[in-house]
């Protein structure tokens, strides 16, 4: 168990944004607490621009950590212990500062040093203050980086993986990795047009760019808060990345199918399939987590449209299935998530080496039981948000070996069924990293 800084015990502390910042990394890196927990209540004490600040620095230390670790490693004698460990956050958030942001220099030692004593670390003000300015005479950021682990800026057991896996790409992949993302809107067809919707776009000046394989799709040019686009409140248009976007066209869904989206949270795939085939006999979004199908709820009044929630267990059927064969099944099955690091650059840092194997035993099982609940001569969409051959071709291998019923129902001429499915890698087309396999039950 880590030791929590005394800064972080019971009762409210005065805010102090460096100061906070630091604590979001700490929980993130200490407690192994997801950005997506420890970040909002934080971000709640400030304005909307310290708010994006610091999601900004946050996301940049943990994108840059082991380049960071290694200028602390290199000026720091020893670690800081205990209450105090916080504190090296804190000056993380300074090299992050001086090396890759836009912060003047003074600010970024003078506030930096400023924020210890809100960490209850006024002990520790000579040391940050040391370490910054011995930062900037060394000109840490101009020394080049020779370790090409550290270069990566990933743990190094996802480095070893990707570097087997694609020893041809692997030094733009990290690259892509590690780049902010666009944001992507898939356009509500049910309620508007993909032309009509770019005039409104063009209206408030926001610039776009559109995808030839997208049929409803664009990304945006700059960062904005999407809640201030025409439409967010009318359900116009759906955020939803390029290549989660595929699902809904993988599937295909007919008039008159009945379809299950299995593992639908947040319900962004849920609500495409709708949109895509509004004549539907019915859609059965299905996931074990209450508390993100209420965003699925969500995501589905907003943009006016309807679908069948249930809450429970996917590989125990018998507690939710009603005997209705599907015709078509979406499994976005549980994953490292590591095509999505550039969005959610935490996972580098929570997700264990130990994680894969146990995720892979589970897309299996998941996989063996949607198969029982498929009709002969339905398709079943296999995806998932990882870049890892374990969690993807290995798995549809393996699946295609184990089931004769079970051919691959090709997405591409360049398919094999030595390399079944699409893989996509983080920027392809401005995408995130993705898998898909198309199965055909006979």
């Amino acid at each position: 168990m880590t030791s929590q800084p005394a800064s972080q015990g019971k009762g409210k502390h005065k805010p102090n944004l460096r100061a906070d910042t630091a604590r979001v990394l700490y929980s993130i890196l200490e407690d192994g607490k997801s950005a997506r927990e420890c970040l909002p209540a934080l971000q709640a004490r400030y304005q909307d621009k310290d708010k994006a600040w610091m999601q900004e620095m946050t996301y940049g230390v943990l994108r840059q950590l082991p380049l960071l670790q290694s200028w602390l490693r290199d000026m720091l004698d020893k670690p800081l212990k205990k209450r105090f460990k916080v504190v090296e956050h804190l000056i993380l958030l300074g090299f992050y500062q001086l090396a890759f942001s836009r912060v003047s220099t003074h600010a970024a030692v003078s506030e930096t040093v400023a924020a210890a004593p809100a960490l209850q670390a006024q002990s520790l003000k000579g040391l940050v203050n040391a370490l910054l300015r011995n930062f900037i005479r060394q000109e840490k950021q101009q020394q080049p980086i020779t370790d090409p682990h550290i270069a990566s800026g990933l743990p190094k057991w996802l480095y070893k993986l990707l570097k087997s896996a694609y020893p041809e790409s692997e030094e733009s992949l990290y690259e892509q990795m590690n780049q902010r993302p666009p944001i992507w809107l898939r356009i509500n067809r049910l309620k508007t047009s993909l032309s009509d919707y770019q005039t409104l776009l063009k209206q408030q000046k926001v610039e776009f760019t559109l995808s030839d394989e997208h049929s409803q799709g664009l990304w945006l040019a700059k960062s904005v808060d999407v809640t201030t686009l025409p439409g967010f409140d009318d359900g116009l248009f759906a955020v939803q990345d390029g290549a989660a976007q595929l699902a809904a066209e993988y599937l295909d869904a007919q008039p008159g199918q009945h379809v299950l989206d299995c593992c639908a949270a947040p319900g962004g795939k849920t609500c495409h399939i709708i949109e895509s085939q509004p004549k539907l006999a019915d859609c059965t979004a299905l996931d074990v987590d209450e508390s993100r199908m209420v965003r699925v709820k969500e995501n589905l009044q907003r943009l006016g449209h309807q679908a069948k929630l249930i809450v429970a267990d996917a590989n125990d059927s018998a507690s939710w299935w009603d005997g209705v064969l599907y015709d078509r099944i979406l499994l976005d099955a549980p994953c490292s998530a590591t095509g999505v690091i550039r969005r959610h650059p935490d996972i580098k840092w929570l997700r264990k080496n130990t994680d894969i194997d146990v995720l892979v035993g589970i897309q299996q099982q998941l996989l063996d039981t949607m198969w029982q609940l498929l009709k002969p001569g339905g398709v079943l969409v296999y995806a998932t948000c990882s870049i890892l051959p374990e969690e993807n071709s290995q798995q549809i291998i393996k699946f295609l070996a184990s089931h004769a019923d079970a051919s691959l129902l090709k997405l591409s001429e360049k398919e094999t069924i030595a390399q079944p499915g699409r893989q996509i890698l983080p920027g392809e087309k401005q995408m995130d990293g993705f898998y898909y396999a198309r199965l055909l039950k006979s």
